[in-house]
């Protein structure tokens, strides 16, 4: 019987793990499909404090899952497929042939961003190609060049007017006529100066200079399906996530998007016991920092729900 079960290896998970391991809980992580999550795609991460210098987004990672083995977290390479809670209180986590159990379990695994599903998509968002899907996290590397913004929701809008203190221009490339964006929002990124709207329109290809990175992209018109090419620096993808949470099965409340819902103030969700940190309940900041701020809550409601329990 493990005390605590952290499910995913980001800035959430990991910290989760240092706090619940420093606690003498010996907390067991499931690295799931991708370990070290969003971050390992990422080249380098300027915003996480304590690196002035910035830092590589694997090496982050890979420190952060140093610091938890070094006070006692254990790490195993499975991926879960779904959860059960017993009659006692307590959960097992089925990943494929085995069945873990545990006291506690904090869902640390994350949302994907969603991409458009072109050749070549995964390569291009490693290495600092051109191709990211947080304005925020790269939006300085891309200074006096043109970029694009692919989305045109709140998210895309946001993004556009973001990238205006960094690029020369900011294309911001919608399929439809009209966006779906809130007024206010909508209005900030269509007045602003270098953003510039591309409507009825969709990226058909990548275009790529001898380096491998982002030169261009090709546009594809959504109603007459006329091509034509668009030189930019960087792709900025703002279609939206998809929190990895398919495998709750029930025991964790979700919103209309499939986040993790929970109990205010807290990390808590609706079962006691599930603790839900990071991306996969975060729907406004999207940052290592928070999430790792979450991680840390999340470890420390765990170590109380288990001292409550023994008492």
């Amino acid at each position: 019987m493990e005390n605590v079960v952290i499910i995913g290896t980001g800035p959430a998970g990991y910290t989760a793990a240092i706090y619940a391991a420093r606690a003498d809980l010996k907390p067991l992580i499931l690295t799931g499909s991708q370990p070290g999550g969003q971050l390992t795609t990422t080249t380098d991460v300027e915003n996480f404090p304590g690196f002035p210098e910035g830092v590589m987004g694997p090496d982050l990672m890979f420190k952060m899952q140093e610091q938890a083995m070094k006070f006692g977290a254990r790490i195993d390479f499975k991926t879960v497929e779904t959860i059960n809670r017993n009659e006692d209180g307590t959960f097992d986590i089925i990943c494929g042939a085995e069945t873990i159990q545990s006291k506690t379990v904090i869902v640390a695994s994350g949302a994907s961003a969603r991409y458009l599903g072109l050749p070549g998509e995964l390569e291009l968002t490693k290495g600092g190609a051109g191709l990211t899907a947080c304005a925020t996290c790269d939006g300085a590397f891309y200074r006096d060049v043109p970029v694009c913004v692919i989305g045109g929701g709140d998210s895309a809008c946001e993004e556009a007017t973001f990238l205006t203190k960094f690029a020369s221009k900011v294309y911001l490339i919608h399929r439809r006529d009209e966006l779906r964006a809130s007024k206010v929002m909508a209005k900030r990124a269509l007045e602003h100066e270098k953003v510039e709207m591309i409507w009825n329109s969709t990226i058909g290809e990548y275009l790529l200079n001898d380096e491998g990175k982002i030169k261009g992209v090709k546009l594809v018109n959504t109603v007459d399906g006329s091509e034509s090419e668009l030189p930019v620096n960087a792709v900025f993808m703002a279609i939206g996530h998809t929190p990895n949470t398919g495998f709750l099965n029930g025991l964790v409340e979700l919103d209309e998007s499939g986040y993790a819902i929970q109990l205010p103030g807290q990390t808590a969700t609706k079962t006691p016991g599930i603790y839900a940190a990071g991306d996969v309940a975060d729907t406004q900041y999207r940052q290592a920092i928070t999430a790792a701020g979450q991680g840390c809550a999340a470890a420390l409601e765990a170590e109380r729900y288990i001292a409550d329990q023994e008492d």
